[in-house]
């Protein structure tokens, strides 16, 4: 994602001011002055970006010699029927179809326009371009920007997807054995604690997406406000860098890899008096909030990174039978020893849905810690822990 914002929040101003960043064309990043007459060759970009890791294409920016937007950046004229002539070429040169979000970009003067596509990485590769079904991947080099797939090496790019999921598990479980690692040091035993996991990581990681020399600024920009968490301490990890809690009753960890991998993991229990007895309990509003800041923190991360491709989502968290759960007037005897929930974004769906999604999953959640609220009481809930929580510093 090369902008500040969802894709449908651009405006005519917010492309020129990209242009004007001088950004070249790359693996995720393409322009084109006009539609192509030849309506094949722009499917193959197209679908040369969903086999690779997704990307941005804009219609109505000459590039120049070094692939970088040539001024001056007036757009085309603007044509009213220009999304549906792309989505017609998409549904019948590409198969099976990659499905895109595209943006008009008009002018004040409803005279002239941009088109921003945004093409996701796709998990229903190959996808293959014209009669000859041709399958192209997207290299980045100006002189050969994509590059085709003979019908024989078709299994490598399904390979090539495996190969990606192994590398998200990898990713995945290393961060989880920092964090025992991290309570090891303590002379924590994991069992001992109820720990809630979050994370976001891309659906099919390929190769880093920013130097890891990188990720200590990246973190200070997006992570965890230090106001909020003052004794956590930044702390180096392979491909990644983690904030780990110094305090001897605190036990929480967060890490942001180069490939593109949030997770925040923490204790969610605290000991509580109930009916005149110590119990271990689950504040759910302050999960909530820590959700939230979650969420806040892997969007703008994510941002940064320029990541458009879909994200594996994983809420997770164990040893919670016979806690007592709390949310407003409810409480509750938790029945389930393990929560676990799997989703699958993009980085413009968290951006432009976040009270849907953020609702859906504290929602689904408190209905596995035996805590129930009214439909109405859930969305003032999330409206508030959003205002609340989100890009708070």
């Amino acid at each position: 994602m090369f902008f500040d914002k969802p894709i449908h929040d651009l405006t005519f101003e917010d492309v020129v001011a990209f242009c004007k960043k001088q950004i070249p064309e790359g693996k995720q990043l393409d322009y084109k002055y006009l539609l192509p007459k030849n309506k094949e060759k722009f499917a193959k970009v197209i679908a040369s970006f969903a086999n690779a890791l997704g990307g941005t294409l804009i219609i109505g920016v000459n590039d120049d010699k070094n692939d970088k937007p040539c001024p001056p950046f007036a757009g085309i004229a603007y044509h009213e029927k220009i999304r549906n002539m792309i989505e017609d070429i998409i549904q019948a040169y590409i198969d099976p179809v990659v499905f895109v979000d595209i943006n008009i970009c008009v002018s004040k003067d409803k005279q002239r326009m941009f088109v921003v596509i945004d093409i996701p990485q796709s998990n229903l590769t190959p996808h293959l371009v014209g009669k000859l079904k041709r399958a192209y991947i997207r290299t980045g080099q100006s002189s050969r920007p994509e590059t085709i797939v003979h019908p024989s090496k078709l299994p490598w790019l399904l390979d090539h997807r495996e190969k990606s999921e192994r590398l998200r598990r990898i990713l995945y479980d290393k961060a989880e054995s920092h964090f025992l690692n991290y309570l090891k040091t303590k002379n924590i035993e994991p069992t001992s604690l109820s720990v809630a996991t979050l994370s976001l990581v891309p659906l099919y990681p390929q190769e880093p997406l920013v130097s890891y020399h990188q990720l200590p600024e990246l973190i200070r920009v997006c992570g965890p406000e230090p106001a909020l968490y003052p004794s956590m301490k930044l702390q180096a990890v392979q491909d990644g860098a983690a904030l780990i809690d110094g305090e001897r009753t605190s036990h929480r960890m967060w890490e942001f890899n180069d490939y593109g991998l949030v997770m925040a993991k923490w204790d969610a229990s605290h000991t509580q008096v109930f009916n005149g007895h110590e119990s271990r309990a689950i504040d759910f509003a302050a999960f909530a909030a820590s959700t939230t800041r979650f969420f806040s923190h892997s969007i703008r991360f994510l941002e940064k990174l320029s990541f458009g491709g879909p994200l594996s989502f994983r809420l997770k968290m164990n040893n919670m039978r016979g806690l007592r759960s709390f949310l407003l007037q409810q409480n509750a005897t938790v029945l389930e020893d393990y929560i676990r929930m799997d989703e699958e974004y993009t980085l413009s769906q968290l951006s432009s849905q976040l009270p849907a999604i953020l609702q859906n999953t504290l929602q689904a959640t408190a209905w596995s810690l035996g805590l129930q609220l009214p439909q109405k009481q859930w969305q003032e809930f999330v409206h508030q822990l959003i205002e609340e929580n989100f890009n708070a510093d």
